[in-house]
């Protein structure tokens, strides 16, 4: 892919930037629980997206994705084989879909993205394939999030997330499952800070390679996106919802984080990560103030 063959620019980020940066970030985190929170059967993704949108304006912040190359949502809403970008409109969420929902905002002029899987009606409505590859895929993102370092290699991202998911399909097969994961690599993490998107590319996959040295006071969206068949995937007539070719389920978890010489500090958590960091054994760093 040529996204990786180019030295990226990373760039860092000062204290003041990083505690301003937090700010989007809380917001992002408020409009996903109020998201997950609306999320319930006969409501349709256009209405969640009014919702979410409004919360974000309250807050004083504006939506990073409103009109973003033409994008006509707040949110991007991904149902059932709909892995990313989806498009909100009629379409009325059912009790066992599964829904990805990506947010992101502007306050201050810094960025916070974002995204959750949930399924609509509750853990009782899912399959358990379903279940699986939801937590699995978040599980995924923290021990993803987990291996930034300062001056360390970036691409230990996407090895730590494959690693993830290998070892929990090999728990779930010795269990019985005969479930199978893929994961997208055509859509990959990002650098994030006054651009939603920036340099570098964050892989989700393991690609053999060191890639580029993470410095203080980066910041990075790291997002697996996770299906139970096929990597292979297409865009509809919208020219943005990204679906699986084969008809699979997929999920899509995110969080900015923030990476320091003391540690890491997920920016978009609103306990900034400090609960899954610590089970991890992974350095939390939030900045005072």
């Amino acid at each position: 892919m040529s996204l990786f063959r180019r030295r990226a620019r990373i760039e860092s980020k000062t204290a003041d930037e990083l505690r301003a940066m937090r700010g989007a970030g809380l917001v992002v985190a408020d409009t996903l629980a109020l998201a997950r929170e609306r999320a319930v059967a006969g409501v349709s993704t256009r209405e969640l997206d009014g919702l979410a949108e409004e919360a974000i304006r309250s807050a004083g912040a504006l939506p990073s994705f409103l009109g973003y190359h033409g994008f006509t949502g707040s949110l991007c809403i991904s149902v059932n084989d709909e892995v990313v970008h989806g498009v909100p409109g009629d379409r009325v969420l059912q009790d066992g879909d599964l829904v990805s929902i990506d947010c992101g905002a502007i306050l201050d002029g810094w960025h916070g993205d974002a995204a959750i899987t949930l399924v609509v009606g509750g853990r009782d409505r899912a399959s358990a394939a379903d279940l699986a590859l939801m937590d699995d895929t978040e599980t995924s993102l923290w021990d993803g999030l987990a291996a930034l370092r300062a001056g360390q290699r970036l691409y230990a991202v996407g090895d730590a997330v494959e690693a993830s998911l290998e070892e929990a399909l090999e728990r779930r097969r010795a269990e019985g499952s005969v479930l199978d994961y893929g994961i997208l690599e055509d859509y990959v993490g990002h650098g994030i800070g006054r651009e939603m998107h920036m340099d570098p590319s964050v892989p989700n996959y393991a690609i053999g390679s060191a890639g580029p040295t993470v410095p203080s006071g980066a910041t990075f969206a790291v997002e697996p996106m996770v299906t139970l068949g096929t990597i292979d995937t297409r865009t509809l007539d919208d020219d943005w919802t990204v679906v699986t070719t084969d008809g699979s389920r997929a999920a899509h978890w995110e969080h900015t984080v923030a990476v320091t010489d003391a540690g890491l500090w997920v920016l978009t958590a609103h306990d900034g990560g400090a609960a899954e960091l610590a089970a991890r054994g992974a350095p939390f760093a939030p900045l005072p103030g």
